[in-house]
């Protein structure tokens, strides 16, 4: 019997791996030839009397009412130099991150078919890590000086968000910025809603990025992943416990989706525990959701968080 067992599981994995395989065969024939511009590049390696030719070549980077004087002091200024210096020094050879934007963008194109091909814009901005990767439909902005090490000199940040200051995490901040194109905007403000919202990106994530942990999916060190896996049946006690899956205070969001050094169930707990843990659980009900409804992705992206939520027969393990 236990012979029979492990022969019906063996090829269950093997249709699995199968299905998987050919799935990832096909996306590997998708053509995609993405065009990279080195903005960064071309403005702080011009002279002051070539600015007007960089203007015309990027002009949604040059806002109409700003004096020249301006970028002028700005291609000049020795702090700004220093750090193209060292955004040159980790990328003047893009190439490998352009082949996994193009990876990306053919499984983008296998799930997404009518999604154009953009080019990717690199460039140094105003160190904005809510505006690390910007998706536009036809170019997406990268800005370099974010993903240079979490131990950059240049970085004063709080642990956990330099944390994700890596190049590594440049792909997964690309689909969370396309991802806001294509998921259907929360219904209400409630807990479970905001929970839901950001576990349909992360299961994006999945879609879009199989060859990637999921913790780097998350932005998560591997501890912080085993904590929520080894707590999530203590997590979801508590959210029920407390009565806040339809609670729509604004502080929720602050304490269990918005990043954070840790969440906040104001008990001693707190200290071992990541932030987002909310987005956590909110992943594990979309793929539960997924597992059991004969659905498609368009279909779950537009459906509401209420309604998954009821069908997914979500059990978090115990």
């Amino acid at each position: 019997m236990k012979l029979y067992r492990f022969t019906i599981l063996l090829l269950v994995f093997f249709f699995a791996c199968n299905k998987k395989s050919e799935a990832e065969k096909t996306i590997e024939t998708i053509p995609v030839t993405i065009k990279v511009e080195r903005f960064e590049k071309a403005f702080f390696e011009a002279k002051p009397e070539d600015l007007g030719k960089i203007k015309k070549e990027y002009p949604l980077f040059f806002p109409a009412n700003t004096d020249d004087s301006v970028w002028i002091e700005k291609m000049q200024n020795p702090l700004w130099r220093e750090l193209y210096q060292e955004v040159e020094k980790k990328y003047s050879n893009f190439d490998p991150v352009q082949k996994e934007f193009e990876s990306l963008f053919q499984h983008i194109k296998y799930y997404f078919p009518k999604t154009k091909t953009p080019k990717i814009v690199t460039v140094i901005a105003e160190m904005d890590y809510n505006d690390n990767v910007i998706y536009a439909d036809s170019v997406v902005v990268v800005a370099l000086e974010l993903y240079l090490g979490k131990e950059h000199k240049f970085y004063q940040f709080p642990e956990y968000i330099k944390r994700n200051f890596e190049e590594k995490q440049m792909i997964p901040d690309a689909v969370s910025s396309f991802a806001a194109s294509q998921i259907k905007p929360v219904s209400d403000k409630t807990l479970l809603a905001q929970m839901i919202y950001f576990g349909k990106e992360l299961y994006l994530k999945d879609l879009l990025l199989p060859e990637y942990q999921d913790n780097e999916k998350i932005g998560y060190t591997p501890e912080q992943l085993t904590w929520c896996q080894e707590n999530e049946g203590y997590m979801w006690h508590y959210f029920l416990e407390k009565e806040m899956l339809y609670e729509d205070d604004p502080k929720l969001k602050t304490r269990f989706i918005s990043p954070a050094p840790f969440s906040k169930f104001y008990l001693e707990v707190d200290n071992e525990s990541p932030g987002r843990v909310g987005t956590w659980i909110g992943w594990q009900i979309v793929r539960s959701y997924m597992k059991n409804n004969d659905v498609s992705l368009t279909q779950l992206l537009q459906t509401s968080e209420r309604e998954i939520f009821e069908k997914s027969k979500y059990k978090p393990k115990k």
